[in-house]
């Protein structure tokens, strides 16, 4: 059985949970405290961060990493796009995402971020997410019409705008129409940990 090691606020862990329970399997979540980590964590991933995933003797950190492996040890639903042109293409949208928008979420989530780079953090991600918007105007997910692991991967930094506290203009409203359906699935909202679900008002 698979054991995830997730953060219970963690925006990386809930993109775990959440691919986890789109595959409707058998799997066991340890809830970590980030603030008072077990010793453990440390031996299983050397830089001492959550999520981390335990199958047997195979011990995986990266929130990205651990769902491709979910999603190919799993393949039902699969996640990735099964043609590799577009599986390329979607491996390329995540390193964008992670590079242009999950950069700032790391500042926004450190206790040690000043306000001045918190501001900045804040600013960069709501030019970002604006500049996706116009996408959803015809596709109904970041690849088109198919639910994939690009939307997983967006999802936990869509739940967090107001408690990041970004204000998104009206241009982005196809953005917040496409997030509330994903907040709709089922595997979404029983991924959310209870700190999570008190975070949108």
């Amino acid at each position: 059985m698979m054991t995830l090691y997730s953060g219970i606020t963690c925006p990386f862990s809930q993109r775990c949970r959440f691919v986890l329970y789109e595959k409707g399997m058998d799997f066991e979540i340890k809830d970590v405290d980030i603030f008072n980590k077990p010793e453990d964590l440390a031996v299983m991933n050397p830089y001492n961060q959550v999520p981390v995933l335990v199958e047997r003797d195979l011990i995986l950190h990266e929130s990205n990493i651990i769902n491709e492996y979910i999603d190919e040890r799993f393949p039902h639903p699969q996640l990735m796009p099964a043609d590799p042109i577009m599986r390329g293409r979607g491996r390329l949208v995540l390193h964008r995402m992670e590079k242009e928008l999950f950069g700032h979420v790391q500042t926004l989530e450190n206790p040690e971020s000043s306000n001045k780079e918190m501001a900045k953090a804040r600013e960069a991600l709501a030019q970002g997410l604006t500049m996706l918007a116009p996408g959803f105007n015809k596709n109904k997910f970041i690849m088109g019409d198919e639910f994939s692991m690009i939307d997983v991967a967006l999802a936990p930094l869509l739940w967090r705008l107001d408690h990041y506290d970004i204000k998104l203009g009206k241009s982005a409203a196809p953005l917040l129409k496409y997030a509330e359906r994903i907040f709709q699935r089922e595997a979404f909202i029983e991924a959310l940990t209870p700190a999570e679900k008190a975070m949108r008002r």
